[in-house]
């Protein structure tokens, strides 16, 4: 569902209804471009496409079409690239004009209705363009030519000549340099503001710190990732009543955040957040990790196993409001917290109440605690965002308490607060479900109940895979759907015409049933996922230059094949593929897929030695790439005690270059016939035996816990 439908004209989806429509009439193209809980997209329908007057024009000057960027990551990627390349800028909703056959020439984001001081209006832009089309057609025609030409050439990702993969030295080097200089000391995160919590960034840094451990460099980049995800816990982008994060922050502080929750933010912290906690033993990043995976099974899963993808910004602050304000559901006045806090407090400094514990702790202020300047239409004027300017102990000294008093004190407060909350109008909660997101989401509650021995999260995950395969999956074909809805009485429903999967649903479905098989030992992910990487070889493998194309060949309706080149919210399909191409070669023995994983860095080259920080999740991956990775097979009964005690150790270790398998003596498992040199493998007197292998050559035996993990560094 479009957050911005054309209300006063007549709607299309992207389709052949649509473009012959066009056609037959000689009408200009107009797409709007949006998603459901994009703010901006709600402004624009409210004051244009909801106008009379404004639907008029468009009804009778162009053929209007509406797309859910999220359902149609394609089409938006490819006139987002025409709008940043004519713009400088981009963003939704994106306003695109095009020619009857698809070509852009005029495009821009948000179009306030009428002319301003600074910007012109939506109603004069569509008047114009209307008159351009029927006074210059041919110019225009001409043009919206040469735009695609260089469109296709500037686009363009392939191998240069005979170029190899980068050395890993060289860009891990780089990466880290630039990643530094951008780095906020004070505050974390690798900008002023916005400030987004780019999950990419922290997976470079935790590898980087595992290949330098002995080095200042290695040292820094471990603490810039740590202080980063503390502070982006401490701060306002951290939900502390409703868990999990909202998408980011609106300035450097991580304090006033944009207030949508977004499925892919939720996963890829959850991963990030257990590598700390995996990496440092602290257990306040255990405990964000529980926190997040709190609000994605409470909130954000369907009853069917599958993950919704988002929580809307906006909202009504009270049942009978009729505006609704950004924020509404999540900020609080000092009046309302001190109505809902008034016990005093036993053993405390004297007069003290729940209120005034919570309110300094959190920052609250009187008179709100946002600053105007992030506020531009002053919806948040008088309210608090929550976020934790002191630390425990600091607090609990303020007051005379103990830390641990402390604590359950904050506890009963949150509760209190989460159910007053809960009598507010809730924000809308966009249903679809997408695989890739879905797989990110699998990934996270995978690799939290690894890390954190939680079965639970391993089952959340299976669950969710069993979704996947039952809904998103195609038996008869072999391939992937990109999204399902939740429809009437909870029923999952399809789309008319199903939307064929992307590049990006396969990889991250992928890397999400490695890392699930790695959590559960169950064979039949491992089975899927190669089937799945074998489809995608089939789909999207560009034999000439090289790498991942994001689409299929087979939509004649986009004009362009792209190669994505920035990780950005999500890494970039081409970065991940490189990962799960050596995992699938250590699971299978196919050695070209490592040969394709070269290929794919070699494509990608220049790019990575000249701005590695446009792909740290690459630069991460020619790391691994070079290094080889590590296969980890246990013998042993996945039930025994000492098979479970030897997981644990490998679980425990942070080793970005490891796969983890368990022989357990199955000869006709799945595992057995893709890997022959498994039978040569078993336990030593009758224990469970972990054997370190590369290439397939394996280590002695090892049987002791404190030897396996010695033998696990990179």
């Amino acid at each position: 569902m479009l957050a911005a439908p054309l209300r006063c004209a007549r709607r299309y989806p992207w389709g052949q209804e649509a473009f012959d429509k066009a056609k037959r009439e000689n009408k200009l193209i107009f797409l709007s471009v949006g998603y459901s809980t994009c703010h901006w997209c709600h402004v624009m329908e409210e004051e244009s496409f909801k106008s009379k007057e404004i639907g008029e024009i468009m009804n009778e000057h162009f053929v209007c079409i509406k797309v859910d960027r999220e359902e149609r990551p394609d089409v938006d990627k490819v006139y987002m690239t025409f709008v940043q390349a004519t713009s400088g800028g981009g963003g939704w909703p994106m306003s695109v004009w095009l020619t009857p056959d698809l070509k852009p020439f005029a495009g821009g984001t948000y179009f306030p209705p009428e002319d301003g001081v600074h910007r012109v209006g939506f109603r004069t832009v569509l008047l114009r363009i209307a008159e351009q089309w029927k006074e210059n057609k041919d110019a225009l025609l001409e043009s919206s030519q040469r735009i695609l030409e260089a469109l296709r050439h500037t686009s363009e990702i392939r191998v240069q000549g005979q170029e190899s993969p980068p050395p890993a030295k060289e860009v891990m080097n780089t990466c880290f340099q630039q990643l530094s200089r951008s780095y906020d000391e004070e505050y974390g995160g690798f900008s002023k503001s916005p400030k987004f919590p780019t999950p990419v960034n922290l997976n470079f840094l935790f590898t980087y710190w595992a290949l330098h451990q002995t080095t200042p460099e290695g040292a820094r980049a471990l603490q810039m990732a740590l202080h980063t995800l503390k502070m982006m816990a401490h701060g306002g982008i951290h939900d502390h009543i409703g868990q999990g994060f909202h998408r980011y922050s609106t300035d450097q502080h991580w304090h006033v955040p944009h207030f949508e929750k977004m499925l892919y933010d939720q996963g890829q912290l959850a991963a990030m957040y257990s590598k700390a906690f995996q990496i440092s033993g602290d257990e306040f990043f255990a405990d964000v990790v529980r926190d997040i995976l709190l609000y994605v099974s409470r909130d954000l899963s369907d009853q069917a196993g599958g993950f919704y993808s988002a929580e809307d910004a906006d909202s009504y602050p009270t049942t009978t409001s009729r505006e609704k304000r950004e924020g509404a559901f999540c900020v609080w006045t000092a009046k309302e917290l001190r109505a809902l806090l008034p016990d005093p407090v036993e053993g405390a400094t004297e007069g003290t109440t729940l209120g005034d514990i919570f309110m300094h702790h959190y920052g609250v202020e009187e008179a709100g605690n946002v600053d105007p300047m992030k506020d531009p239409h002053q919806e948040l004027k008088g309210r608090n965002v929550l976020i934790a300017r002191c630390s425990p102990e600091l607090t609990a000294a303020r007051f005379g308490l103990e830390p641990g008093r402390l604590s359950a004190l904050l506890q009963e407060c949150q509760h209190r607060l989460s159910s007053a909350r809960a009598q507010r109008p809730r924000p809308h909660l966009d249903t679809k479900m997408l695989a890739a997101w879905n797989g990110l989401m699998i990934s996270g509650f995978a690799q939290a109940g690894a890390t954190l021995a939680e079965q639970g999260y391993v089952s959340r995950a299976a669950q969710a895979a069993a979704f996947l395969r039952t809904h998103l999956f195609d038996p008869d074909s072999g391939r992937l759907l990109r999204s399902c809805y939740r429809g009437k009485h909870n029923s999952v429903e399809q789309s008319a015409v199903p939307i064929q999967g992307f590049l990006e649903d396969y990889v991250f479905v992928i890397q999400a049933l490695f890392d699930l098989y790695e959590a559960s030992l169950e064979q039949s992910w491992l089975e899927w996922a190669l089937h799945l990487q074998h489809m995608q070889d089939k789909l999207f493998w560009d034999p000439k230059g090289f790498a991942y194309f994001s689409t299929e060949a087979s939509d004649p309706s986009l004009l362009l094949r792209l190669k994505d080149d920035q990780d950005g919210a999500e890494p970039t399909p081409n970065s991940v593929a490189v990962t799960n191409l050596l995992r699938a070669a250590c699971y299978s023995g196919h050695m070209e897929w490592v040969e394709k994983a070269g290929k794919i860095l070699a494509a990608f080259s220049q790019r990575l030695q000249k701005i590695p920080i446009t792909l740290p999740e690459m630069a991460r991956a020619t790391a691994v790439f070079h290094h080889t990775l590590k296969q980890v097979v246990i013998c042993g009964d996945p039930q025994g005690e000492d098979t479970k005690e030897m997981l644990h150790c490998v679980r425990s270790v942070f080793s970005p270059n490891k796969v983890l398998m368990v022989a357990d003596g199955d000869s006709a498992g799945f595992l057995y016939r893709q890997l022959p040199f498994l039978a040569s493998l078993d336990r030593k007197d009758g224990k469970a035996t972990a054997y370190v292998c590369s290439n397939f050559t394996c280590s002695l035996p090892v049987t002791s816990v404190q030897e396996l993990r010695g033998m696990l560094s990179p």
